[in-house]
């Protein structure tokens, strides 16, 4: 069967800039290969739009992805490309098909079209991706939870009655809390997989189904939005990323055992806690090196992040209104972010080895099946009057009022001016959100409850408005990363370029070679 092949010389080349992108626009190591295919997916509808043609979109895509180094040379067989204009051709005609009003009243916005655009494009970005490197384990350990998590998790009757969540919304919650917590999946690829929940017939619509779904696409994707901002799904969450080590150290061990030796281990108690034990001492192994990876990759990001903002925005804005900064300045400027990020992440500590016992025994439980279910029960949170709405709010405020005044006193203390410290403040704070995202992905294997003490909940007050802020910012950055921008626009598609040219001078000089015979 023939296969998808990239030159080596252009692979290596592109597998070089990518890594450059790496650093540049650093996320998960699982989103890396989805956000590089949203990135010249983007490019590709581009090219559309400019040449009105849609004709070989995938194959060159497929090409890109292959040179980039984000799936093995060689493998991917050519037929799959056929698969890929398909699902590209079905985007397009979503896109074309879309209605055009009646628009929510309350989305009368210049984004509105543009949100819509990029959730499309990155919902056919995660079905590219499936389709390319099909996930048939992870999603089978997927509708496995789900299944038990269903039976498991019972809702507190006084939720129905305040109609803070309605029967339907239960599974719904549950599978969306599966995904995050077994995975740490991202809304892109929940929208994809709630698309297909939701709609079986979504990979393989009939003409008229997709037109009806194009039709209504505003209104579907309105409503998986809401059921992925949904109030109560923390809680989901909460009880879903608690107990997801069982299920993980499961599906390691039936990825590596066969159906008959899991059987024959299940028959020995003694030797299945042998396979759990192995099975997450591996997985703890893997989970460090990602950390240290993610300790790497994220301070690096934030060092050049830096240096170029201080380059492009604050250095023109210290001009502006207040002469220039020092170079001792500018040091403690670039430095402190890096070094925070770097201590953040490099003082993440592994779960302890008690964790250890208390999954074996989880994961026993489930392999063996126990009489009585474990329930968790969702409850509301409790009424709060306004008098102490008002005293928790006030509590809130004057934590982030000693937060941001701690850290202006600081660069202010140094001489640097109100642009430079407002800069800082927004970049600290994105660190701190990013940092946390981290360490909450650290804690993958862990099952015991989280030690508290004084100096936790102190900084608990602390710290959190630090990191709402950069939890928002964090999502504007998504959208308005002019770095990024900067990226796509004027280095991405003119190296593209250059590669696709390079490619083709390769196989050019390859032929005059064979001329030479």
């Amino acid at each position: 069967m023939p296969t998808v092949h990239a030159d080596e010389v252009a692979s290596k080349v592109a597998v070089f800039y990518e890594q450059i992108r790496t650093i540049i626009d650093w996320k998960e190591e699982h989103l890396m290969r989805r956000a590089a295919i949203i990135r010249k997916l983007k490019r590709r509808f581009l090219d559309l739009e400019l040449s009105n043609s849609t004709e070989s979109l995938a194959e060159p895509l497929v090409l890109e992805l292959v040179r980039g180094g984000y799936f093995p040379n060689d493998k991917i067989e050519t037929e799959k490309t056929r698969d890929i204009q398909k699902i590209i051709e079905k985007y397009i005609f979503i896109f074309k098909n879309l209605p055009t009003l009646p628009v929510p009243a309350d989305r009368q916005t210049g984004n509105f079209g543009v949100e819509y655009y990029n959730q499309l494009l990155e919902i056919a970005s995660c079905e590219i991706e499936e389709t390319l490197a099909p996930s048939i384990k992870e999603m089978a350990l997927i509708d496995y939870m789900f299944s038990h998590m269903q039976e498991k998790i019972k809702i507190n009757e006084n939720l129905y009655a305040k109609k803070a969540l309605e029967p339907e919304d239960k599974n719904i919650q549950i599978y969306i809390a599966v995904q995050q917590a077994l995975f740490k999946l991202d809304e892109p690829i929940i929208r994809y997989n709630l698309l297909q929940y939701k709609y079986p017939y979504w990979n393989d619509p009939s003409e008229e189904e997709l037109l009806k779904l194009a039709q209504n696409m505003y209104k579907i994707l309105d409503v998986i939005g809401k059921d992925l901002e949904h109030p109560m799904g923390k809680k989901f969450y909460a009880i879903c990323e608690k107990y997801d080590t069982p299920y993980l150290l499961l599906g390691d061990i039936l990825a590596k055992e066969s159906l008959g030796g899991l059987s024959r281990d299940l028959q020995d108690p003694a030797l299945m806690e042998g396979q759990i034990r192995s099975a997450y001492l591996q997985r703890l192994s893997n989970l460090k090196k990602k950390i240290r990876r993610a300790a790497v990759y994220s301070t690096i990001s934030i060092f050049i992040t830096k240096i170029l903002s201080l380059l492009i925005l604050q250095i023109i804005l210290a001009q502006l209104f207040r002469g220039h900064l020092g170079a001792a300045s500018l040091a403690i400027d670039i430095l402190i972010p890096t070094l925070l990020m770097a201590v953040l992440v490099t003082t993440i500590k592994p779960p302890s080895k008690k964790n250890l016992n208390i999954a074996v025994m989880e994961t026993m439980k489930i392999a063996y099946g126990k009489e009585k279910t474990d329930a968790y029960e969702i409850k509301g949170q409790p009424k709060r009057g306004l008098i102490t709405r008002s005293i928790l709010s006030l509590m809130y405020l004057m934590g982030a009022i000693i937060s941001f005044g701690a850290i202006y006193w600081g660069f202010a203390s140094f001489g640097f001016p109100l642009s430079s410290i407002i800069i800082n403040m927004i970049f600290i704070a994105l660190i701190l959100f990013a940092g946390n995202a981290i360490r909450e992905r650290s804690r993958e294997l862990s099952i015991e409850e989280e030690s508290t003490g004084v100096l936790l909940f102190v900084s608990d007050i602390l710290l959190l408005p630090i990191m709402g802020l950069g939890r928002w910012m964090s999502n504007k950055w998504k959208r308005y990363n002019a770095i990024v921008v900067f990226f796509n626009v004027l280095i991405d598609m003119p190296f593209s370029a250059f590669i696709e040219f390079l490619e083709r001078y390769r196989y050019f000089i390859k032929d005059k070679k064979e001329d030479m015979r």
